[in-house]
């Protein structure tokens, strides 16, 4: 509630600024048309005059600093434009550089999505790719001057004249098909014009959302190169900050990878000689979502030599492109970590290459893929669930020997260890088969996320498997799960609980374990949907369909294993042990037991020494 003393201060408040407003305060003048026009006319002749000033100081310093040059430093800027069926490069004479790189047979998510026919723009206007020579007055910048264009059937060429023989001389090929541009740089008749020292280049792009998913299209933007040695690297991947490198190693190509899309510098002839890298995020930025950098120089005797010739490589990061760029210039699609790679490059690529052949639909392809995979790996499979069996028949005599040895852990384990010798199991028989399909398991969730070839593949209700399906859309942000529900994602997860509830019923509790490890299989599908909600619904997929198998799988393996002919089996191999027999025991199996028998021995000893203390 208001008392009296606060309404009153607030209505002589009012009655000041009122009194201030109408009474006081200095008021505007009428408007004068005629001095309005004035004043605007004034306003554009000063604008004007301005112009005049900035563009003659500008050019003065250009002219300044061209040196020997400065004949070019004015001109009429020229377009020229190379094409072929995969991309369009428009060329400008001011610099005799790249304008702009239209990619025609690939587009933004957002023209996808819009059904708009316009091609995705790869190099735009604010990127540069320009080079100085050292000159006897100091590095020029050739960016800013102007040379004169020529255009064939599939190249361009751009000359710069000092005198008949004095000049620098840029061409740009283009093929009839594929996404690289052969540019060379000469230099004929410049030795006493310019140093010895090497030529800069400066190389600079602005990353453009190209993708539906925004953090992950900043994020996955970055710098590659590969050192002369075969180390192939590249700068973190942050969707946030400023990261750089100064690379003095000589460099075989540099890179700037964009999600699915790649920008390559591979000198054919000659290697980099130093390199200045840096990827700068700008997280508030949904247009510019990074700028990528690169200063770096090569030798100028070869482009005297006229012997420098580089592959400019603008186009998708597919392998099948890649490849036929230069020598491990496919490293700039990522496989994953190097244990997964080889599994990657040799197994998964090339069938799914080869699924592409038969199939339009890539939902079937994965369909497919799966089962392939899945044939393949029955033989493991079925191992696993027989070494699972064999192990349940005898949860009856564990639970024997748990009552007989009680909270004794350790006993409890040595017991259980000297039953499965006396049987002939092994304790990793169910477990090794299936560790050995993790690493397929891996290589799929790495490969994935980088395969272009499912970008903008519709399958049922996701229009992109490349993305995450979000057809729910949440009014609020789940902490780790974000705004969208996934229903792909979510298929997995029940499909992962239902195979881990399934695979439970034929897996034996672990007897004195003070966790029930059996309940990973509903605590690890329920950690992933969060994981996963934000991943390519095609990996969704793939998880969700080879769930269904492996039940499928195991479902029709149990029809063909007899648990009487498994417990026939572990009696005839308990009477053979029993009698010097039986199966050869496992490597795995006889480490374990020596450990288990020198554990039961430290803990004899340190009992027979607390005993003697408590004695004395």
């Amino acid at each position: 509630m208001i008392d009296r003393n606060q309404l009153t201060g607030i209505l002589l408040i009012m009655g000041i600024l009122l009194t201030w407003q109408f009474f006081i305060a200095p008021q505007d003048a009428p408007i004068d048309p005629k001095r309005e026009q004035f004043v605007a006319d004034s306003i554009k002749k000063a604008s004007v005059v301005k112009k005049v000033v900035s563009t003659k100081i500008d050019s003065a310093a250009i002219v300044q600093k061209a040196g020997d040059f400065a004949m070019a430093a004015q001109g009429q800027n020229q377009e020229l434009v190379l094409e072929n069926k995969d991309i369009k490069v428009t060329l400008s004479s001011k610099g005799g550089a790249i304008k702009k790189v239209e990619l025609k047979n690939y587009k933004t998510y957002a023209n996808f999505e819009a059904k708009r026919n316009i091609p995705l723009v790869l190099f735009k206007e604010g990127d540069k790719l320009s080079f100085e020579l050292p000159s006897q007055k100091g590095n020029i910048d050739f960016s800013n001057l102007f040379f004169t264009g020529t255009k064939t059937d599939n190249s361009v060429k751009f000359d710069l004249k000092l005198a008949d023989n004095q000049i620098v001389s840029q061409e740009y090929k283009l093929g009839e098909a594929g996404f690289t541009l052969d540019y060379n740089l000469k230099l004929k008749g410049l030795d006493g014009t310019l140093k010895n020292e090497p030529v800069k280049f400066n190389w600079i792009e602005n990353v453009s959302l190209t993708e539906k998913d925004i953090v992950d299209n900043r994020q996955k933007s970055t710098v590659n190169y590969q050192t002369t040695e075969g180390d192939f690297n590249w700068l973190s991947e942050n969707p946030t900050t400023i990261e750089e490198d100064k690379l003095e190693t000589p460099l075989q190509f540099l890179a700037f990878k964009k999600k699915y899309f790649l920008s390559g510098f591979v000198p054919t002839k000659m290697a980099i000689s130093k390199a200045n890298i840096k990827s700068e995020a700008h997280p508030d930025d949904s247009l510019n979502l990074k700028t990528l950098s690169a200063n770096f120089t090569l030798p100028i005797d070869a482009f005297k030599k006229d012997s420098a010739n580089i592959k400019l490589y603008f186009g998708p990061n597919d392998t099948k492109y890649l490849k036929t760029v230069g020598e491990d210039f496919d490293r700039n699609v990522y496989l994953g970590y190097e244990i997964f790679k080889p599994i990657n490059k040799y197994v998964f690529v090339p069938l799914f290459n080869f699924l592409e052949k038969i199939f339009t639909n890539y939902g079937w392809l994965i369909l497919v893929l799966v089962l392939i995979i899945k044939l393949a790996l029955t033989p493991l499979t079925y191992k696993s669930y027989v070494g699972m069996a064999k192990m349940k028949l005898l949860q009856p005599e564990l639970e024997a020997l748990k009552a007989k040895v009680g909270d004794d852990a350790a006993k409890m384990q040595q017991e259980q260890m000297k039953l499965y010798g006396q049987v002939g199991v092994s304790p990793m028989s169910g477990c090794v088969p299936v560790l050995a399909t993790m690493p397929i398991l891996m290589s799929v969730f790495f490969l994935f996320p980088n395969l272009i070839e499912l970008r903008q593949q519709p399958f049922l209700w996701a229009n992109d498997l490349s993305t995450f399906d979000s057809i729910i859309k949440l009014p609020f942000k789940i902490p780790f799960y974000g705004a969208h529900i996934s229903i792909f994602t979510l298929l997995m997860t029940v499909s992962s609980l239902a195979y881990g509830y399934y695979n439970n019923q034929i897996t034996p509790q672990q007897t004195g374990q003070p966790f029930d490890m059996r309940m990973m299989a509903y605590v690890t599908p329920v950690i992933f949907m969060f994981v996963m909600n934000s991943f390519p619904a095609g990996l969704s997929f793939y998880y969700f369909v080879s769930n269904i198998i492996t039940v499928g799988q195991q479902l029709i393996i149990r029809k063909f294993v007899n648990n009487d002919k498994l417990k026939d089996i572990l009696e005839e191999n308990r009477k053979k042990i029993a009698a010097g027999g039986g199966p050869k025991k496992s490597k795995f199996s006889a480490y374990l037991q020596k450990s288990m028998a020198a554990a039961e021995e430290a803990k004899k000893q340190q009992d027979i020494a607390k005993s003697k203390a408590k004695k004395k």
